[in-house]
């Protein structure tokens, strides 16, 4: 009897220490899993990026350096000593320096811009004042000169206002619908820019913080009547600002009828007339490529606010609208890396970033046919200016970044 209570002890034990083991066995199991699982979550350099979108931004870059050679190549050999490649030549330089910043900056973790927010908004800020108080000839405080380099602080100013506005949206994203945490702060950093650049004076500038600031607060999540309310009270100001105090008359004037104020001799209608001129002679299919008459010193800046104008001219609707639908494509895409982020603070990232491009890209052609008043407003990645192109590139990279994260490498 004793026997089999002893062989019964043993089965017993033998039974835990089998179990014990093979859980033990299974949680080592589940945990090995676990951690490739956690290694893949984290940020890895061989996790690549969303290459739809690097196609895309690639596709444009290049059609918009061949679209700004063919439309700069006649204005600088008039303005810079018979140097056709002057415009080119820089621009190219810039565009490789600028895709090598985008692929580095596609490599770092995008979190690390957290730190960065308030200090970046802080620097633009002082920039924008500095450029206020340099001189200038014309009245226009835009620029701030370097020996061998220019650059506006207005482009500094975008990517801080939406670094600091995805920001405060992923560590308010609870509390958005609320005045004093979703709407107040926003409105009040969202006035400050506004307010510097709009004194400058860039009215371009201006409408388009509002708008990227706008977007982003109501996909963040502020109370869409706060935001109508304030586009209302925005709309009325600019109708008294217009049409009241006569702000900007000439502008208005021009846009409403255009040629008329063209035969009236006024120095505000020729680059829109030249403008129209140059759309409307590409026809269908468009003159051909480097045929534009228009650069030919008709329309002014041919090489940068109104660089859409001589592609109309030379490739006609069918080319205006495949490049229309290009920045669509790089628009859905970045969306689509936002919507896919694991988190808000890439969300918003990606997001602001691409709207931006979008926004701008509208307002040119906007511009450019007339639809809206004359503001002046480059065409991203086809407008001649390397700072700029560096800035945009770079913001691209940090999507990129927000891209690897989503695991959307080799998507």
């Amino acid at each position: 009897m004793y026997y089999a209570h002893i062989q019964a002890l043993i089965i017993i034990l033998h039974r835990k220490v089998w179990f014990t083991m093979a859980a033990s066995r299974s949680s080592s199991v589940n945990a090995a899993s676990a951690k490739p699982k956690k290694r893949l979550r984290a940020f890895s350099v061989s996790q690549g990026f969303d290459m739809p979108f690097l196609v895309i931004l690639m596709i444009i870059l290049v059609v918009g350096l061949i679209s700004l050679f063919s439309a700069s190549y006649a204005y600088s050999f008039y303005w810079n000593g018979g140097d056709s490649f002057f415009y080119i030549k820089k621009q190219i330089i810039f565009a490789i320096l600028g895709v090598i910043i985008m692929l580095g900056v596609s490599t770092v973790d995008y979190h690390i811009l957290h730190h960065v927010a308030f200090p970046l908004m802080g620097v633009s800020y002082i920039l924008l004042a500095v450029a206020l108080m340099l001189p200038s000839s014309t009245g226009v405080h835009r620029w701030i000169r370097l020996p061998g380099v220019q650059f506006q602080p207005s482009e500094i100013a975008k990517f801080a206002l939406i670094l600091l506005f995805a920001h405060l949206i992923s560590i308010n994203h609870k509390k958005m619908k609320t005045f004093t945490a979703g709407y107040l702060p926003f409105m009040l950093i969202l006035g400050i820019t506004c307010g510097l650049v709009f004194i400058e004076p860039h009215l371009s500038g201006t409408i388009l913080l509002l708008g990227i600031g706008i977007f982003m607060m109501y996909v963040g999540g502020t109370r869409l009547l706060y935001l109508l309310l304030t586009m209302g009270a925005g709309g009325a100001a600019f109708f008294f600002m217009v049409f009241i105090k006569g702000y900007e008359q000439d502008r208005i004037n021009v846009w409403f009828d255009p040629v008329k104020a063209y035969a009236e001799n006024s120095n505000e209608a020729w680059q829109t007339i030249q403008s129209l001129f140059a759309i409307g002679s590409g026809g269908i299919m468009g003159q051909g490529l480097g045929n534009s008459r228009q650069k030919h010193l008709f329309l002014p800046e041919p090489h940068n606010d109104f660089i859409f104008s001589v592609i109309c001219e030379e490739l006609g609707f069918v080319g205006a609208v495949l490049i229309i639908v290009l920045f669509a494509l790089l628009v859905w895409r970045g969306i689509t890396i936002g919507m896919k982020s694991p988190d808000k603070f890439g969300s918003m990232l990606a997001i602001g970033l691409t709207i931006q491009v979008g926004i701008q890209a509208i307002m040119n052609m906007a511009v450019v046919t007339n639809t809206i008043p004359n503001t002046g407003i480059s065409l991203p990645f086809f407008s001649y200016g390397g700072t700029s192109l560096v800035m945009l590139l770079a913001q691209m990279g940090v999507v990129l970044s927000v891209s690897r994260h989503a695991g959307l490498g080799g998507s």
